[in-house]
């Protein structure tokens, strides 16, 4: 199958989605993960990346496309990127370097959500400590005991982020920055826009038919 970058506004189950492709064999390579990663790892980017994180600064494209580069030269097999390209520059960058390591076969999926559901995803969102996730709006979603993990029992929490407010400008500056990008996949004929706002079954068919 092919590979797959996606671009998706917050809270349109780009999660669920990653995580159907890795059962299929998908590497899932996360630019949050890889910071992370080289943070615990300790590397001299990684303490150089600690340093821009604590101040509150974005880590700059510099690192990042360095990153993204040394995951991409050590790969074979299908992956799924996530969280990059951000901005049109990144994509660019992408571009050039899926040339000099003839990566071709992929393809671009934009999760289309309108910002009433992907706010009742949001703000619905429960989480416990042992990975497991619910969401109060949707019955299949619920836990059987409010505010209870049915995995571990132990009570659920919501993200510090997920109010109505900060979400509305994160939503709102995600759709600003990432339609350039999306016009710049488009004319390179890659851009497939799928709504997110089905069952995930549907959405996860959908995605597949795609990536064949």
């Amino acid at each position: 199958m092919k590979s797959v970058i996606f671009i998706a506004p917050p809270a349109s189950g780009k999660g669920t989605q990653s995580e159907i492709l890795k059962n299929l064999g998908y590497l899932h390579i996360s630019t949050g993960d890889m910071l992370r990663e080289e943070i615990n790892k300790e590397t001299s980017l990684g303490l150089e990346i600690k340093e821009i994180l604590a101040k509150g600064n974005l880590v700059n494209d510099e690192i990042v496309n360095k990153l993204i580069e040394n995951k991409l030269k050590n790969i074979a097999g299908p992956f799924i990127l996530d969280g990059y390209p951000r901005t049109l520059e990144q994509a660019e960058y992408l571009n050039n370097l899926f040339n000099s390591l003839d990566i071709y076969n992929y393809e671009v999926i934009y999760l289309d959500i309108s910002l009433e559901e992907a706010l009742k995803r949001a703000l619905g969102r429960l989480t416990c400590s042992c990975g497991a996730s619910y969401n109060k709006y949707y019955d299949e979603l619920k836990p059987q005991v409010d505010g209870i993990c049915d995995k571990c029992g132990k009570t659920l929490k919501t993200r510090d982020d997920d109010n109505e407010e900060s979400f509305r400008i994160r939503f709102k500056t995600f759709k600003e920055n990432t339609e350039p990008i999306k016009n710049y996949y488009e004319k390179m004929s890659k851009l497939h826009i799928v709504s997110a706002m089905e069952d995930s079954s549907k959405i996860a068919d959908r995605i597949k038919e795609i990536l064949k």
